[in-house]
């Protein structure tokens, strides 16, 4: 499961989890309470989830950038990722007790488009106007974490949000030529922008390490696209999407948005599992 908004601290997060019989959280580091700060105080961490036998994987704060054109601000993402995969490497043996050792840790990311220039006629992308500056950028990153991680069973995951660039396929296309990252396939976000993701997905399936969970819709000339459903709510063909999770061994989180949603969403998975025996 997603730490939920309604849950204010770890420990009503960790009680859901238990209550719902599901297996980790996922630490979304957007929220002010699993800021690097907090989460370097793994002792607790690693106790609070080892009373209650789950586990922990780590979605990065959305504004990670290490592309920031800013050098100082690049230098600050790196050091937030670097220690981040230092306390997922203290976190691990939670992984090892209470999950699929099969299953690599994920740290899910997502990459950030930049800023754009608005010209009379068109939008112009800055990292498509320096894609060589934005290149190096992640020259730099796939070494570094590399180097983090080293020989532990950790994999930076990037995230599919609202339609993955051209920019951001060619860079994603080198980060996954690394056994350091993987994929993370989010199939409300895929929904909602009408899976244009899933042709990239789709040459990928291999390098497939997480899903993100949620029914959605895609737009319409009526409406705009929405996600983060609790499943059946939808359109999403989910027993296909949790058929490829199976097949590819890839973890998932139900990654609704409310307690409500979330109940519902294990609900309806226990009643396929009845269908299917």
């Amino acid at each position: 499961m997603p730490t939920l908004i309604e849950n204010g601290t770890l420990a009503d997060n960790i009680r859901l989890c238990k209550e719902l019989n599901l297996r980790f959280l996922e630490l979304n580091m957007n929220f002010p309470e699993y800021q690097l700060h907090r989460l370097e105080q793994t002792d607790d961490f690693y106790r609070a989830a080892e009373e209650a036998g789950l586990y922990y994987t780590i979605h990065l704060d959305e504004n990670l950038n290490p592309a920031d054109f800013n050098p100082l601000v690049a230098n600050a993402y790196l050091e937030t990722v670097k220690r981040v995969i230092d306390a997922a490497k203290k976190l691990l043996p939670l992984r090892d007790r209470y999950g699929e050792e099969s299953q690599s840790l994920v740290v899910s990311m997502h990459m950030h488009h930049g800023i754009y220039i608005t010209l009379p006629d068109r939008k112009v992308q800055m990292y498509e106007r320096d894609f060589e500056v934005y290149f190096d950028s992640f020259l730099k990153f796939r070494a570094l974490c590399e180097e983090w991680i080293g020989d532990s069973d950790i994999v930076v995951s990037i995230e599919n949000t609202d339609g993955f660039r051209a920019y951001e396929k060619r860079v994603a296309e080198y980060l996954l030529e690394s056994p350091k990252f993987g994929l993370t396939w989010d199939i409300g976000h895929s929904r909602a922008v009408g899976e244009a993701d899933v042709p990239f997905i789709m040459e990928h399936l291999h390098q497939l390490r997480h899903f993100h969970i949620h029914d959605g819709i895609a737009k319409s000339d009526q409406q705009n696209g929405r996600n983060h459903l609790a499943l059946g709510d939808g359109e999403i063909d989910l027993q296909e999407r949790l058929s490829l999770a199976d097949a590819g061994n890839a973890r998932c989180v139900l990654e609704t948005k409310t307690i409500a949603a979330l109940k519902k969403s294990v609900e309806y998975l226990k009643a396929c599992q009845n269908l299917t025996g």
